[in-house]
């Protein structure tokens, strides 16, 4: 596997686990025990934004962009590809506040519905 690839395999992976984060509630109402898994998910991802913290995956994809000759990003990988797309530049720490505020609002509100 190339450098390239692993990095364009992570950066893919990296935007699964974040609509996992999002709405995987959604999947626990058709499936309950996926709680046991997007729970831990959902806490990390608002943890993440909460504190401005660096998922593992973005590092690794860096460490693979960086072995194959390519320059890393810096700011994470929100701050990289999502950001860009639905806000201008300059993601503030604010920004990433109400991220993580969405994240657990759509989140608490799915499991409030599927636990009723």
């Amino acid at each position: 596997m190339t450098y390239n690839l692993a990095a364009a395999t992570i950066a893919v992976l990296h935007l699964a686990f974040i609509v996992f984060v999002l709405l995987g509630g959604l999947l626990v109402l058709r499936w309950p025990k996926l709680a046991w898994v997007h729970v831990p998910a959902a806490v990390w991802g608002v943890l993440i934004e909460f504190f401005g913290w660096w998922c593992p995956l973005t590092r690794w994809e860096n460490y693979f962009l960086e072995q194959a000759g390519r320059a890393g990003y810096g700011g994470g990988f929100v701050a990289h590809y999502i950001m860009p797309v639905i806000y201008p530049p300059g993601l503030t720490r604010g920004m990433e506040i109400a991220i993580g505020i969405l994240v657990l609002v759509i989140n608490v509100s799915v499991y409030m519905k599927a636990f009723r």
